[in-house]
């Protein structure tokens, strides 16, 4: 927040090699791929980074198992090979979980269909000869996960998927694409587009901290706003042939003692759909639902209906289980951007990205899946590339991003992240924290924990849990452009959706400190704890499907 205004200065006075809109994993990513080629690449996002799809996923960076039912084996092979990429390059927030898929009676896959398909997709998905799928027996499936339903299950393929958080890799994106020189800022709006000649070259946007409007020139822009790359297209007269078919995926988190399952699984539901249920800490998660959408975007909410749909889900297939909608603790509600193919319901349409060209230059991404983010960008940029004069070409150098690690000081392997883990529990046990916080802090942050854990210096006087959490904020103020109370428990460390209790707790001394470092008056702090009651209200609080 401390250079803010220096980079709203920036943004006007430099004709952009590229110019893209949109703070989403697409849009990071690409910001990532082009600053490190060597373009002088400027980012812009009307919300907070992360804000809309990028942290509304089911957090797994996952191989795609399902799309071997639709035939797609060159996604499959493409986002397996992908996922390895980036577990290699932020193994502390890209982490292997194995997965159980039970094999039930009269579900969607049986014992022969899913050995093979799980042995194509270890191939497809390189998957690593440790991770590779083995299948269990009906025993041998109850002794790892005795919940399950004892008179439908007949045995279970046991393989392995990688885990994250969405929002902090798409951060981490950020902050890597600046370091190699691209300016990226949040709650900046495009308002119109610019022309010259019949050709894109620029746009108008406004910052919404400060209230600066802004002309900003660029040679090439880039279209990456997720569900509102349509909107996007509609400035420019260019949304015509292919269109978005947005589609809305929920989740809902439990406590853990609520559903106590030991693994993560991927299970058949009355439906003939198949869905989650996923460990996390002190919680399990639930997701998703897949139902067309054409309501706000701005503000996607979990309705009574779509909560209902998956407790009843998790009720059908665990039967010592009861859950209620009273048991939910918070949820999240995203919106998948997806190309409109006619006559496919919302789940059977393809997750495959593609990019549109408008005649006046204007180039757009859309569709794509989270895992497969470094892909599109390296194709995005590549095209971008192409359009310049060729004298320019030589000054560009080629992708390198599959070997760019996304923290400046990085963990290189799994083992690392176990010693380091290790050593941070051991530092915070002497400040009083209880050990999850080592792999919460790990997880999040990486090596960057360190800075956050000699930060609590700072808040001597308070709570150990109290003096954290402010060290947390005041991490994120100065290197993660925070500029609400919703940015910091949402986006930044996802306490919104697995630890709304202690969001409820410190809420008001957070706001109080945010305040200080941004200097608000009373008026914005009241608006600022106003938006994020809304927030909280939102996701904890289901009303009846209206849409």
């Amino acid at each position: 927040m401390k250079t803010r205004s220096d980079k709203i200065k920036e943004l006007p006075l430099i004709k952009w090699d590229l110019l893209i809109i949109g703070g989403g994993i697409t849009g990071a990513g690409i910001a990532l791929d082009a600053a490190s080629r060597g373009l002088k690449t400027a980012l812009i996002e009307k919300n907070d980074f992360a804000s809309g799809t990028s942290s509304k996923s089911t957090k797994l960076v996952h191989g795609g198992l399902r799309y071997l039912k639709q035939l797609e084996f060159a996604l499959v092979s493409e986002v397996g090979r992908e996922r390895a990429i980036v577990h290699k390059n932020a193994p502390h927030l890209v982490i292997p979980e194995k997965m159980l898929m039970p094999l039930v009676k009269g579900g969607t896959y049986g014992r022969l269909s899913s050995s093979l398909g799980l042995e194509v997709y270890d191939i497809l998905a390189n998957v690593r000869k440790e991770d590779r799928r083995h299948m269990l027996s009906k025993e041998e499936t109850l002794a790892v996960e005795p919940l399950l339903n004892e008179a439908t299950l007949l045995g279970s393929g046991y393989y392995s998927e990688y885990r994250t958080d969405d929002a902090r890799l798409t951060i981490e994106l950020i902050k890597a694409a600046q370091r190699k020189g691209a300016v990226c800022l949040n709650y900046c709006e495009v308002k119109s587009l610019m022309h010259e000649d019949s050709k894109i070259i620029g746009i108008s946007a406004l910052d919404h901290i400060g209230g600066t409007a802004m002309n900003i020139q660029s040679t090439f822009i880039v279209n990456a706003c997720g569900p509102w790359v349509d909107h996007i297209r509609a400035m420019n007269n260019s949304l015509t042939k292919k269109r978005l078919h947005l589609t809305k995926g929920v989740h809902i988190v439990l406590p853990h003692d609520k559903l106590p399952v030991k693994n993560s699984i991927y299970f058949d539901v009355p439906d003939g759909r198949m869905i989650f249920t996923i460990p996390r800490g002190r919680t399990t998660y639930i997701g998703t639902t897949d139902t067309d959408y054409k309501g706000d975007l701005e503000r996607v909410l979990t309705t009574r209906e779509d909560a209902q749909y998956l407790i009843n889900a998790v009720n059908s297939t665990f039967p010592g289980i009861s859950l209620f909608i009273s048991d939910i603790e918070s949820s999240w509600a995203g919106i998948r951007p997806l190309i409109h193919q006619g006559g496919k319901s919302a789940s059977e349409i393809s997750r495959k990205d593609e990019i549109f060209e408008a005649p006046d230059g204007l180039i757009s991404i859309a569709g794509g899946k989270l895992t497969g983010y470094r892909k599109m960008a390296e194709k995005t940029v590549d095209l971008v590339i192409k359009r310049f004069d060729k004298p320019d070409e030589k000054r560009f150098g080629p992708c390198t991003t599959r070997h760019i690690p996304l923290t400046e000081d990085p963990l290189w392997n799994e083992e690392e992240v176990g010693y380091y883990k290790g050593a941070i529990s051991r530092k915070i046990s002497e400040l009083g924290l209880m050990d999850y916080y080592a792999g919460y802090l790990v997880a999040n942050y990486g090596k960057q924990t360190e800075l956050i854990v000699g930060l609590m210096n700072d808040f001597g006087d308070a709570q150990p849990e109290e003096a954290l959490i402010r060290a947390e904020l005041k991490f994120c103020a100065e290197h993660e452009m925070v500029c609400s109370s919703t940015d910091f428990f949402d986006r930044r460390t996802g306490r919104l959706s697995f630890d709304i209790d202690r969001v409820n707790r410190f809420k008001g001394v957070i706001i109080d400190d945010l305040a200080q470092y941004l200097d608000w008056s009373e008026q914005q702090k009241m608006t600022d704890r106003n938006l994020l009651d809304q927030k909280m209200s939102d996701v904890t609080v289901f009303q009846a499907d209206s849409v």
